[in-house]
Formats: structure tokens, C-alpha cells, sequence
């Protein structure tokens, strides 16, 4: 079998595991955080994540397919981990990319909540608390 295809087999099987574990670990992760973000509605919390997640796997498979193709041909061993370092290495940087771009848009709808959640007062304009003991 030709090295460079014993590259590309071992260069798809490594980018789609840790395609899958990363989706998996955000998923199992990123659910506390979504409920979170959504006040609680487990619901929606559970669809938005089943969202990202897809839009996850679309990204990041459609990357590691179009970067597969390769102009050199691996002449020895020491080319099929020359090139696997190079193209994991880059899967690992838009793996990277992609999740700090997902946790930096959460936390901007978080941030944008708890604003929302801050700015109502405790007690309504015409409203009245009697005060409390010792006060």
C-alpha cells in the first residue's frame, strides 16, 4: 500500500476521533452552561446545544476533508509523521478555534442575561416593603 495513503487513513481516523471526543466532551459540558444562559429552560437549552453540535461536526468534518488532499507524494516513515504532525496539528488549531469562539458567544448571551436580570428592580415602582426587624 502506498505511504501516502497509510497517511491519509491514519489523518482521518485520528481527526474524526478527536472530532467526535471534542463535539462530545462541549456537549456533556456546554449543557449546564446553556440552561444557564436560557434561565433554566431545559428544553431550549437541550435543542441550542444539539444545534451546536452539529454545527460543530459540519465545520470541523468539512474542514479535515478539504485539508486531507496533499501535492507531495510520502517517500518514507518519516514523512507519514512529518505530514500527520503538520495536518493533526492544524485540525487541533481549528478544533481549538472553534471551541473558544462558541464559549466567547455563550458568554456574550450570558453577559447580555444577567445584564437583563440586573437591570429589573427588586421592588416594583408603586410598590411598598415594610421593613424588617432590626433594620
Amino acid at each position: 500500500m502506498d505511504r501516502t495513503v497509510i497517511a491519509y487513513v491514519i489523518y482521518l481516523v485520528v481527526s474524526v476521533a478527536l472530532t467526535v471526543w471534542v463535539a462530545r466532551t462541549l456537549s456533556r459540558n456546554g449543557r449546564i452552561f446553556l440552561a444557564d444562559v436560557l434561565r433554566g429552560n431545559e428544553k431550549l437549552a437541550d435543542a441550542v446545544n444539539h444545534l451546536l453540535v452539529v454545527g460543530f461536526y459540519l465545520v470541523n468534518l468539512g474542514f479535515v476533508a478539504l485539508y486531507l488532499g496533499d501535492d507531495e507524494t510520502i517517500e518514507d516513515t518519516r514523512g507519514i509523521f512529518e505530514a500527520l504532525s503538520t495536518k493533526l496539528g492544524v485540525v487541533l488549531l481549528v478544533l481549538g478555534v472553534m471551541h473558544l469562539g462558541n464559549v466567547y458567544v455563550l458568554n456574550k448571551i450570558r453577559r447580555r442575561g444577567v445584564m437583563e436580570r440586573e437591570q429589573l428592580p427588586p421592588v416594583g415602582p408603586q410598590e411598598w416593603i415594610a421593613p424588617t426587624a432590626g433594620a
